[in-house]
């Protein structure tokens, strides 16, 4: 039962959750400030955010059949590997084990001291659970309602980079948010290219995501966006403070996304498309270390 468990956690997305922490703390480290405590806390938390969506995804799309007819890799509520009362329990023990984790990480950073920035960050955890679960569970799941791709650049991007440069320095540098839109970027990226491989089986279970909305030709445009705008706002951060040619490592994680974006360009299937989720999302993880190992080097 554990291994259904863990194929439903979907373990191949974890290094995309953690990128935007990896970013965040190596510009902290970049600025002086870095705690390998706070770093592995903050790392254990967003993957238990991750989790918890994967979770609730499965647990969502297979209450409402989103899943019978999918392409990819097999949800297990819908193939009934994991019943739905089965997986309700399991997003309530990782809720659990997420909460407890997130205050650990929040009385690290803040202690007593700063106990406004303590309810702010646990406000925010609130709300990143909740974003998790209604990303597909409920009447008004706004994954079904095109809204998708708002919660993953804010929560993988924005709040992701920025929430941790935060954790470590206790201040917030306007100019950071430009690798956080990268990552915001890259993640949605992630997702568009998931809706446009789901695209038909989507619009027929009444799933109505970007993708659906906007029509397969308008989604391709939108990715090409989705990935150059990224590349373009890291050049930008590299640009304004730029030291050392370490800073420009990044440009080595969007080799494989050229050929990729290439890909997709020509791709008239959109079931092929599930095999380039791997290519991105690595590509991302792979930014998210150059990119901060050319902030320390």
């Amino acid at each position: 039962m554990i291994k259904k468990y863990l194929q439903a956690a979907r373990l191949r997305t974890l290094p995309l959750s953690i990128s935007g922490i990896i970013v965040g703390s190596f510009l902290a480290a970049s600025q002086g400030f870095f705690s390998s405590l706070i770093c592995v806390l903050a790392l254990f938390t967003t993957i238990g955010f991750q989790v918890l969506s994967n979770f609730a995804n499965d647990y969502g799309d297979g209450i409402k059949g989103t899943d019978d007819n999918r392409t990819g890799e097999k949800r297990l509520v819908a193939s009934g590997a994991i019943t739905p009362k089965q997986m309700k329990s399991a997003m309530i023990i990782i809720t659990i084990i997420t909460i407890i984790v997130a205050l650990l990480l929040i009385y690290v950073s803040f202690g007593k001291e700063d106990f406004a920035y303590s309810i702010l960050f646990f406000g925010l955890g609130i709300a990143s659970i909740a974003a998790a679960i209604k990303y597909t569970v409920g009447k008004s799941a706004y994954g079904y309602n095109g809204f998708g791709d708002v919660f993953v650049f804010v929560f993988f991007g924005l709040l992701s980079v920025v929430g941790s440069y935060f954790l470590f320095t206790k201040e917030i540098n306007f100019i950071i948010f430009l690798p956080a839109f990268s990552i915001g970027l890259l993640s949605t990226a992630v997702l568009n290219l998931n809706n446009m491989r789901d695209r038909e089986n989507d619009k027929k279970a009444g799933k109505n995501t970007l993708v659906v909305k906007i029509g397969a030709e308008f989604a391709k445009q939108y990715h090409y966006y989705l990935i150059i705008a990224s590349f373009l706002f890291a050049l930008l951060y590299t640009v304004i403070k730029y030291q050392n040619p370490f800073q420009v490592l990044f440009i080595i994680a969007y080799l494989p996304l050229i050929k990729h974006l290439l890909f997709v360009v020509k791709n008239t299937n959109e079931a092929e498309l599930d095999g380039e989720l791997k290519k991105v999302a690595l590509s991302t993880f792979l930014f998210g270390i150059l990119f901060g190992l050319g902030q320390v080097l």
